[in-house]
């Protein structure tokens, strides 16, 4: 694997998530492939589980780890071509890129999508930018349209904890006052539409993704409906794809309940955090027997390790 940007770069999905499963039972198994090899970690936003869990996982690959905050540990970083550099970033991304490329093997990077202009953000400029430049094997730790580890990681806790060879996985959206991105959601359904899963993708009139993303999932926008039967529940917010970036409703219906969970058939209940309690999400859900939210975020670990192993093999 040559880069890690998204499931398009992935030849064997079955492969993979069996490579995340072995490494959780031998953490160390591979930690020869990492040996006087560097991973550079740059976060151009806030993170938690993808900074630890991805940190963690090139260690137990053998890997030396370097970590930076873009525009606090280093310069900020100008992206487009051509411009008159008289503005607030100081360095530009061919420097940069170039250089950070001569230092590490390979580079992961986090760039949220600013939500103002969608052309721009689905071109995901940042990491074309650090692909072309870099000259090294580049892994998404959450772009503008997707997150493809913590997908990955999803896949993972579904083939771990499904009880039926097809569940029904549904995809609903929360509440929230804030704009949030499309990425997680359309990663989610990317990386389901090859599974073996019946994907059924529930949300407000005006929610809807792009249809390079839903693929085959089915919308409904009866939450209850969509509910029915389901074997999985993934809660997530986003803004608006087609009125891009706004938040065109906060209804405090969509949020799950227990009242909510039993319209499934024993369904677990998955969010990729963090999550807002009682907003999105209520304590009794999360607090509750149905809740995987931890073992999914333990999983991170193993996406991220089973995809940097990838990496590590094509180089």
């Amino acid at each position: 694997m040559k880069h890690f940007l998204s499931i398009k770069d992935v030849t064997d999905l079955p492969q993979l998530i069996t490579s995340g499963i072995a490494a959780k039972k031998d953490p160390f198994a591979d930690q020869a492939l990492g040996k006087n090899k560097t991973i550079g970690l740059l976060f151009f936003n806030s993170s938690l589980r993808t900074r630890i869990s991805t940190q963690k996982a090139a260690q137990n690959l053998g890997l030396n780890v370097i970590t930076m905050n873009v525009g606090q540990d280093g310069w900020g970083l100008e992206m487009e071509e051509g411009v008159i550099m008289n503005g607030d970033k100081a360095e530009h991304v061919k420097e940069a890129a170039a250089v950070i490329g001569s230092y590490c093997d390979i580079i992961g990077i986090r760039s949220f999508a600013g939500l103002k202009d969608r052309d721009k953000d689905y071109a995901e400029i940042v990491f074309q930018q650090f692909k072309k430049y870099a000259q090294v094997p580049i892994v998404n730790l959450e772009s503008a349209t997707r997150h493809p580890l913590q997908s990955l990681a999803d896949c993972i806790t579904i083939e771990e904890f499904k009880l039926k060879k097809r569940p029904k996985v549904v995809l609903t959206w929360l509440p929230h006052f804030k704009a949030l991105p499309q990425a997680v959601a359309n990663s989610f359904c990317e990386w389901m539409n090859p599974m073996d899963v019946e994907l059924v993708i529930t949300h407000p009139e005006g929610y809807d993704l792009s249809p390079d993303f839903v693929g085959k999932g089915q919308v409904i926008y009866d939450q209850d409906k969509a509910l029915e039967g389901a074997d999985f529940v993934y809660g997530k917010n986003w803004s608006s794809y087609n009125s891009y970036g706004q938040v065109l409703n906060t209804d405090p219906s969509w949020m799950i309940t227990e009242a909510k969970m039993a319209l499934t058939d024993n369904g677990k209940f998955m969010h990729c955090l963090p999550v807002r309690r009682n907003m999105k999400v209520a304590d009794e859900v999360l607090d509750g027997p149905r809740s995987l939210v931890i073992e999914q975020a333990a999983n991170r670990e193993w996406s991220a390790q089973a995809a940097l192993k990838e990496v590590l093999l094509g180089l």
